[in-house]
């Protein structure tokens, strides 16, 4: 049984879910010294990382992402923190991700309109 199990469902399908997948890999690569391999399938994809102390697997599909995480002995004091990292890298890349965000960097990135001239009166 994994010491940390996450899901998350999202809207992207395989191909933006895969490049999510493949960009949290190399983040775990980056910041935790994770070794990662990345197997696609048809129609899921699977992420394998370890290091000294833990080892997991993210499974990819279209429609959903989920992660299981076995911690060795000495990292298990700090499930915990691995676990709240793991979910704020994760949400973090799908809030990128997501349409209403992307809409709202959109949104964001534009030059306020310029301010209405006011009306004239007819005479």
């Amino acid at each position: 049984m994994p010491d940390i199990h996450i899901e998350r469902e999202h809207t992207l399908g395989l191909a933006q879910a895969r490049k999510l997948a493949f960009r949290w890999a190399e983040l775990a690569e980056e910041k935790f010294d994770m070794a990662c391999t990345y197997e696609e399938g048809k129609t899921s994809d699977l992420v394998s990382f370890t290091r000294s102390g833990v080892n997991g697997e993210l499974k990819v599909t279209k429609g959903h992402f989920e992660l299981d995480a076995r911690l060795g002995f000495l990292l298990g004091a700090f499930k915990d923190r691995i676990e709240r990292e793991i979910v704020e890298n994760l949400d973090a890349l799908l809030a990128e991700k997501s349409p209403m965000k992307a809409m709202e960097h959109a949104v964001a990135s534009k030059t306020p309109p310029a301010k209405k001239a006011a009306a004239k009166k007819k005479a």
